[in-house]
C-alpha cells in the first residue's frame, strides 16, 4: 500500500505526462518599456502553477483562497492560468486524457448522448414577484421591506411645551 497523497498533489508520473503540453512562456513586452534581463520576479514554476489549478478544481475554493505558503501569490497563479487557457493548454490536456482513457478502457464512440437546455426558469416570476426596476417603478412606489412604509421621524425640540 502506497503513501497517501492529497487529491491536488501532482505525482511525478502525472507531471511527466502533463509537462510536454505546458505552453512556452512568451515574455510580454510593451513598446515603450523593455525589461532588463533578469529584472523582476522570476515566474512561478509551471508545476507549482498546475498544482494550484488542480487544488482550485479539487477543493472548489476561490483563487484568492489559495494557501499562500504553498502556492505563493494567488493573482500570479491566476494570471498564468489565464495565459494557459488562452494558449489552449486545457483543451489539449483534455484531449490527451480522453485519448489515454480510450486506449485504456475504450470509449463507445458509436453511442454518445448529450442533452441540455438553456432558458429562463419557468416559475421564477411567480416565486419572487415583479421586479420594480424592470417596470420602471420609483422607489417610493415599491413595496417596502417588512410591509411597513418608510417614514422619516420628525421630532419637536421641546415635547413638553405645548401651546
Amino acid at each position: 500500500m502506497g503513501k497517501r497523497v492529497e487529491s491536488w498533489v501532482v505525482t511525478e508520473e502525472f507531471w511527466h505526462r502533463v509537462e510536454p503540453l505546458i505552453p512556452a512562456r512568451v515574455p510580454k513586452q510593451v513598446e515603450s518599456y523593455v525589461r532588463k534581463p533578469g529584472a523582476g520576479r522570476p515566474p512561478k514554476p509551471a508545476r507549482q502553477v498546475f498544482e494550484a489549478v488542480v487544488y482550485v478544481l479539487r477543493t472548489g475554493c476561490q483563487w484568492k483562497a489559495l494557501p499562500k505558503e504553498r502556492f505563493g501569490s494567488a493573482s500570479a497563479v491566476h494570471k498564468r492560468f489565464l495565459e494557459w487557457e488562452q494558449a489552449g493548454f486545457f483543451e489539449e490536456l483534455w484531449k490527451a486524457g480522453l485519448a489515454e482513457y480510450d486506449d485504456m478502457q475504450g470509449i463507445a464512440w458509436r453511442w454518445q448522448s448529450i442533452d441540455g437546455a438553456l432558458m429562463k426558469a419557468p416559475l421564477a416570476q411567480q416565486a419572487v414577484g415583479p421586479n420594480p426596476t424592470d417596470r420602471g417603478k420609483k422607489w417610493e412606489q415599491a413595496s417596502p421591506v417588512g410591509g411597513r412604509p418608510w417614514r422619516p421621524v420628525v421630532s419637536h425640540r421641546d415635547r413638553g411645551e405645548r401651546e
